[in-house]
């Protein structure tokens, strides 16, 4: 009885691991907005190693369509530009020897249908995780002896409605993040 329990905790913690990277991976994809979480994956070359945006730095957002990055050390001005350049975000870096200045495009249709696109490929990507998810847990039920056949087609139920639940949140997750960037 605890090896089914076990089985069906591992599920649902694959599945919950799914949706946080789904969450995350939808924060990437801008919904016309500017986000700090925009420049997050943006590697800098700084002083021949490479770092993280945020710790050579400071990332903030002074209205809806600009991203401002004042570096800590004003040599980094360059590589932080160059970075931005190399990571095909979309942004034209301009800087004024103080700070880099990120303008926001609004987003053409065309993008939005892009953006749209790609969100939904991350939603039907996070889909298969939770199918694949499931897919083990039955497997690893499959294989636990000594337990009557009534309680593993409960656990199966059990992992199936598991699954139905989180493809559910997969869809939901999609409208919402879709209804975000088709917004004009």
């Amino acid at each position: 009885m605890e090896e089914i329990d076990l089985t069906i905790d591992m599920v649902k913690q694959e599945m919950e691991a799914a949706m946080k990277h789904l969450d995350h991976a939808f924060q990437k994809i801008r919904a016309g907005r500017a986000s700090t979480t925009m420049v997050q994956d943006v590697i800098v070359e700084y002083y021949g190693a490479p770092t993280p945006l945020n710790q050579v730095a400071n990332v903030m957002i002074p209205d809806a369509m600009t991203i401002s990055i004042q570096p800590w050390d004003k040599s980094a001005i360059g590589p932080i530009e160059k970075a931005i350049i190399n990571s095909n975000l979309g942004f034209a870096p301009s800087n004024n020897g103080e700070n880099i200045i990120l303008n926001v495009p609004p987003l053409t249709e065309e993008r939005r249908r892009e953006l749209a696109k790609q969100a939904k490929a991350e939603a039907e990507a996070t889909k298969i995780t939770v199918r694949n998810a499931r897919h083990d847990g039955m497997k690893e039920l499959k294989k636990i002896e000594g337990v009557s056949e009534d309680l593993i087609k409960v656990a199966e139920a059990d992992i199936q409605e598991l699954t139905d639940k989180y493809v559910k949140l997969c869809d939901d997750h999609f409208k919402v993040k879709e209804g975000e960037i088709m917004k004009v």
